[in-house]
């Protein structure tokens, strides 16, 4: 995998990209991601043809392909964000939060490339912290890790010793973000896309103990499949955690449904059999012996 990234690296822009796209969507059925994608589809939209299902998979590839090379060049794309559009209802917040010192705690998903609107505020001089979550294989995650902290420091590594180091960073009148659509089994559940899906608090019971700005971001692959149009919603109302939680869910969903190729369908999100066994189990439970 470092043999293919060094390669692709030495390429051209545009080249590199579809190198990685084409790469990607060759391998996706191989490594069981074209399957997994359309069983995801299945699930949440099961009257779509199988011809649109197998057609977004083949673009949730190619996207993921592209994202990944992306990610490997950090200050490359610094430099093709700091021309970039950048626009929504929150950027104006954003840069007022900025002024007054108030933190601020941008929340998205796996959607575009969701390192794109980081890289656009680390262009204009913003320093914005963040999680990632480590690679099994070491060898690898040391790479990962480097290109991770060469885009913006501080960035911490998953879990509670890095939640709490995010945490203190955005207690300190910092800004960071985090990703929230990724299966939790310590999370609650909250519809995404009309199924159930568990769903981590953290970030809104963050933003709630530090006073943070919640704002939503969104990096938005276009047609060109090379550029990006980065959008900062408005912010997220301060209120009950998971009522933050499902309006962050729903700003994800409306991105997804106006074009679910840019959307990680690869993840297990939902575990529908997983989260059934769990809920016999503690229907089981409450019944008592």
């Amino acid at each position: 995998m470092r043999g293919l990234i060094g390669a692709a690296l030495a390429l051209p822009l545009r080249p590199r990209l579809a190198l990685m796209g084409r790469a990607m969507r060759t391998l996706a059925p191989l490594l069981g991601w074209q399957e997994r994608a359309m069983a995801n589809l299945a699930h949440v939209w099961p009257d779509l043809p199988e011809a649109e299902k197998r057609r977004i998979a083949r673009a949730v590839a190619d996207n993921a392909g592209r994202t990944m090379i992306e990610n490997y060049d950090p200050a490359g794309l610094v430099a093709r964000m700091r021309t970039a559009p950048v626009r929504g209802d929150g950027l104006a917040a954003v840069e007022d939060a900025r002024a007054a010192g108030r933190p601020v705690l941008f929340v998205t998903g796996h959607y575009g490339n969701f390192e794109a609107p980081r890289a656009a505020l680390v262009a204009r001089g913003y320093r914005i912290g963040g999680l990632y979550r480590p690679m099994a294989n070491p060898f690898f995650n040391a790479h990962y890790a480097a290109n991770m902290h060469a885009l913006s420091d501080p960035v911490f590594e998953q879990g509670r010793r890095g939640t709490m180091g995010l945490l203190r960073h955005i207690r300190d009148g910092g800004m960071g973000v985090l990703l929230f659509d990724v299966y939790d089994s310590a999370g609650v559940p909250i519809d995404f896309l009309g199924r159930p899906a568990p769903t981590l608090l953290s970030a809104a019971e963050i933003a709630l103990r530090t006073n943070a700005l919640m704002v939503p971001f969104f990096g938005i692959r276009q047609p060109d499949g090379t550029s990006f149009d980065a959008v900062f919603e408005a912010p997220i109302d301060h209120g009950d955690p998971r009522a933050m939680m499902e309006e962050a869910t729903r700003r994800l969903e409306a991105r997804i449904e106006a074009d679910p190729g840019q959307w990680f369908w690869i993840h297990r999100r939902w575990k529908p059999q997983r989260q059934a066994r769990r809920q016999r189990k503690r229907a089981a439970a409450s019944m008592g012996p």
